[in-house]
């Protein structure tokens, strides 16, 4: 299976590592680098750093619809893109340049936590247990039909990170043990009932206090 995978920071790098092991990635997409720092120097986003390990061509668009990201992605003849945390809402064109289109690895139990932050806000609210979403992926805010999840039970002193952290292995784990099948056309997705979505927009400072 030949794949492109979309993601940026650190909770993406082990579905990155996993979809290397498994099939052959032929590029990453990744955000540009961003000023970081007291001296605000360019600083590459953790899954460029893991791409260049692995020896994996990046690509960090800065644009994503002008039809230039696209078309690139067609000359990769891929059988699919995996997304995990990427940043940006990709458009129609992107969505289907790959064979099976995208996936996207979703760090909630679908339809619940749609949106930028549902690790935060699942603690925030004090839920008991999250989890990783493989869903199809349209034109929506991950509104797309649902392939598998995977859930865990969430510490009742744990922190967003230590979430962030077991969340990042379960996405691996789903990439490793359910992603060939789903290409495949061999795992139904189940839509989303909208009825029961709840929201994560992202966390401002307030949020946090």
């Amino acid at each position: 299976m030949r794949t492109v995978f979309f993601g940026t920071p650190a909770i993406a790098v082990p579905a990155l590592r996993a979809l290397h092991e498994t099939t052959t990635v032929a590029a990453v997409v990744c955000q540009p680098d961003r000023p970081s720092g007291r001296g605000l120097s360019l600083t590459p986003p953790a899954v460029k750093v893991a791409a260049a390990g692995l020896g994996l061509p990046v690509l960090q668009p800065v644009k994503v619809r002008d039809g230039e990201l696209s078309a690139r992605l067609r000359g990769l003849a891929t059988d699919a893109a995996v997304v995990m945390a990427y940043g940006r809402i990709l458009p129609e064109d992107v969505l289907i340049a790959p064979r099976a289109g995208c996936v996207n690895l979703h760090a909630s139990l679908l339809p619940r936590y749609r949106g930028a932050a549902p690790i935060q806000w699942a603690v925030i609210r004090g839920e008991t247990a999250t989890g990783v979403s493989l869903m199809q992926m349209d034109a929506g805010m991950d509104t797309g039909a649902v392939y598998t999840t995977r859930s865990l039970a969430i510490g009742p002193d744990e922190t967003a990170g230590e979430l962030a952290e077991r969340l990042a292995a379960l996405a691996a784990q789903i990439v490793r043990e359910d992603l060939a099948a789903v290409v495949a056309g061999a795992v139904v997705a189940s839509p989303q009932d909208p009825a029961l979505a709840t929201y994560a927009p992202p966390i401002r400072s307030a949020d946090a206090v």
